[in-house]
């Protein structure tokens, strides 16, 4: 079900009341035992969780087993020791609240979204009103119970279902006090344009175009498999997914190769299947996005290889995908592409590498492969990210 405008401002007005009567009120190490249940419920059901959030996302059940789950329940588990130290954080000596916080969170990550937004916010001492994507509402529907089996008090934590309409609807009401959304950065510029009139405060975690640079002395095997799980862990759908790929031409050749043998050996298939590595994609709008720019590979002269799989008939699929002869020109070395697809750019010099690295509107995150530590030092302190 989608959330109109009166479930939203019934979900603002209960936490408001929350905030004003209860949770405002209450003693920080008070605020903390609430986080301390949920991150414990959180560990209890990690099972029933990790199986949710596959059925739900597409991901391979060992990452929402593995990783997803246990780092959820970890960021509650943190911040809910913070609760009662905030005036050591560095924000000041009586640091305050804010009030009700709206916070939407994307789809590629949505237990672990959830709790880098509301953990956090619930320790400070803040009522959220949380929107997970419509493709994913299902582990924060969960979450909810938790929340009830914590004793968490009525309207600290609500959740609500829908759209983009349901979220800009969110970001515009009169009574939040501040924004935090995680997700494309064409939406999070909307947002920006939205509450530029208004006193709301606002976190904005956006996209990426990661550049991993591997230099000429690099541990190439060791370098191979940290580009693989860069790009290809979660399908792609990271923000920070290493999706371009500079080689120093004289190790191009042999990086590319090593890196076709390795990916020819992920498999692609069943989420549920504890042995898949490349899940599936999470909708057939994304997948459509996907194959629009890789299309836009080909057609602009770069070289695609994808590995030889068997991907299912039923769902949304796409093969681990390699474009080499990609320049600064091409879209798939600007554009955020969020899938199973990696762009090989070559230079010759690190002042070339860095210079490619830094030709991008993002800057999220990048990464350095060499043996040497003062090039790893050298690059870091010229590449304009993180």
């Amino acid at each position: 079900a989608y959330a109109d405008k009166l479930d939203i401002d019934l979900a603002v007005k209960t936490a408001r009341s929350a905030y004003t009567k209860i949770w405002s009120k209450m003693p920080a190490k008070e605020r903390g035992k609430y986080l301390y249940r949920i991150a414990r419920i959180l560990q209890e059901r990690a099972r029933e969780f990790a199986v949710v959030e596959t059925l739900d996302n597409g991901k391979p059940i060992r990452e929402s087993r593995d990783t997803d789950i246990p780092l959820a329940a970890a960021h509650f588990f943190y911040h809910a020791g913070w609760a009662d130290k905030l005036e050591y954080a560095g924000v000041g000596s009586k640091p305050k609240a804010l009030g009700v916080v709206g916070q939407i969170i994307p789809w590629n990550f949505p237990l672990l979204m959830l709790s880098w937004k509301i953990a956090p916010a619930l320790a400070a001492g803040n009522t959220v009103v949380l929107k997970p994507a419509e493709t994913t509402p299902l582990t924060a529907l969960l979450f909810a119970e938790v929340c009830q089996q914590a004793g968490l008090p009525d309207g600290v934590v609500n959740i609500i279902t829908g759209d983009g309409i349901t979220g800009a609807a969110l970001v515009n009401h009169p009574d939040i006090n501040k924004i935090a959304f995680t997700g494309s950065t064409e939406v999070g510029k909307a947002i920006a344009r939205s509450i530029a009139a208004t006193n709301k405060s606002a976190t904005l975690e956006l996209g990426g175009k990661a550049a991993n640079i591997v230099f000429e002395d690099a541990a190439i095997d060791e370098a191979v498999e940290g580009i693989v799980n860069g790009i290809f862990f979660n399908q792609g759908h990271v923000c920070c997914a290493g999706s371009r790929l500079l080689l120093q031409e004289n190790i191009a050749d042999e990086v590319v190769e090593k890196l076709k043998k390795r990916m020819s050996l992920i498999r692609v298939g069943d989420p549920m299947d504890k042995n898949t590595d490349l899940g599936a994609i999470n909708s057939a709008e994304q997948l459509k996005r996907i194959k629009e720019l890789s299309d836009t590979g080909d057609a602009e002269g770069a070289q695609r290889w994808s590995a030889e799989c068997k991907l299912p008939t039923k769902g949304f699929w796409m093969a681990p995908t390699i474009f080499t002869g990609v320049s600064q020109a091409h879209r798939i070395a600007r554009e955020e592409i969020f899938g199973p697809v990696l762009s090989v750019l070559t230079f010759r010099t690190p002042a070339e590498a860095i210079e490619k690295a830094n030709n991008t509107m993002y800057g999220l995150s990048a990464g350095i492969w060499s043996d040497k530590g003062s090039k790893i030092l050298w690059a870091a302190q010229k590449l304009k990210a993180g």
